[in-house]
């Protein structure tokens, strides 16, 4: 499982006009299918008057295709969703979706035109948002000797760790919140920083 990898950073909204229609593509994080489903309901509720509103998600490291999702919604089969959907596979993020909507301008763009309209609203979305990281977040117990306090403290930051408490009795001990991918790395760390004499409860 990747713990860690880019996603979009925010909700952004670009629009287009092309051979009269009007393309409004929302892209935002989503961390399920659920939220997924919700930015589709949002922006139909918001933009009520339109002529389609196609969709697709991707939930999962960049390039998974185990959890996603996609819809024409009206369009002629193939010329919406799918076209969204491989940009979003191909575009280097996770847990991303995208809500084009259009609104009708009288002119047939053709399976090609819808295509080009329909992906190309994707790219320019994914291009105006921000990257942000996610990062499966774990904790971590130690108990350590006293004379072991400071090494563990200097240690935290090599690991992204930080102390969310310490409480001394017969031993310190602290729990530490950290990246998943660093969890055997601090613990080797700390091992050796205190010559075997840690336990992790």
């Amino acid at each position: 499982m990747n713990d860690r990898y880019p996603v979009p950073a925010g909700r952004v909204r670009v629009e287009e006009e092309y051979k009269k229609s009007r393309f409004i593509t929302t892209l935002a994080p989503v961390s399920n299918s659920d939220e997924a489903n919700a930015l589709r309901s949002e922006v139909r509720a918001e933009l009520a008057d339109a002529s389609h509103h196609c969709w697709a998600f991707l939930v999962g490291p960049p390039g998974s295709t185990t959890n996603v999702g996609m819809s024409d919604d009206g369009e002629p089969h193939n010329t919406a969703g799918r076209p969204m959907l491989n940009v979003l596979v191909h575009c280097g993020m996770g847990d991303v979706a995208a809500v084009v909507t259009r609104y009708w301008g009288g002119t047939k763009l053709g399976k090609g035109g819808l295509v080009r309209a329909y992906s190309g609203g994707v790219q320019r979305a994914i291009s105006a948002c921000g990257i942000a990281e996610k990062v499966n977040w774990v904790t971590l117990d130690v108990a350590i000797d006293y004379a072991s306090v400071t090494g563990v403290k200097r240690l935290c930051p090599d690991f992204e760790a930080t102390v969310l408490s310490e409480t001394f009795g017969e031993k310190a001990l602290f729990r530490l919140q950290l990246p998943s991918d660093s969890r055997n790395g601090i613990r080797a760390a700390l091992t050796e920083l205190t010559n075997g004499q840690v336990t992790f409860p």
